[in-house]
């Protein structure tokens, strides 16, 4: 493996753990706790952390590792070596389709729809309980196993790039 690739990889792992932390916070107790605001304090909440989370840090990551999952599966698929190949290939393909796919078909169109609403309407609180609350947890659940699960692969590919210990004993 190349020096920029074991270093990409190594980088990747950090920053898939980061991105599926940040949505492990989301789905283990913010999202809980937002639903157990009186009222539309919930809504008002999400709508405010949907304007910010545009932030760079969040940004930078989640779109970067967009970019760095192609480069990836682009590596596993035509040049990674032996065993770690296909790993490579389905780490960067996990967070493609499970977090990034997972964002922009379900997510962000439940969070366009929520933005949109007026705070003090009864539709509003119908949509926040019955549908966004169980759906958007749901999918963002899912946007965290896709995470671990890229970050997990790109590990054990390293692994299995490393030399062995007992190599030369």
């Amino acid at each position: 493996m190349s020096p920029f690739f074991f270093v990409l990889i190594q980088a990747a792992v950090l920053a898939y753990a980061l991105v599926g932390g940040v949505f492990l916070a989301f789905s283990d107790f913010i999202m809980r706790s937002l639903s157990l605001t009186g009222g539309s304090g919930g809504v008002e909440a999400m709508q405010a952390i949907n304007r910010e989370v545009f932030r760079w840090v969040f940004m930078t990551l989640f779109l970067g590792m967009a970019a760095v999952s192609l480069l990836l599966a682009g590596y596993g698929a035509m040049a990674a070596p032996g065993a770690a190949a296909p790993l490579i290939l389905l780490a960067g393909l996990t967070y493609l389709t499970g977090c990034f796919g997972v964002t922009v078909f379900f997510n962000v169109p439940m969070n366009e729809a929520l933005a949109g609403m007026a705070l003090t309407e009864e539709t509003t609180r119908a949509y926040w309980t019955g549908v966004y609350l169980p759906r958007w947890t749901f999918w963002n659940t899912v946007r965290t196993l896709a995470c671990a699960m890229s970050s997990a692969l790109l590990l054990a590919a390293l692994a299995r790039t490393a030399p062995s210990p007992l190599a030369g004993v």
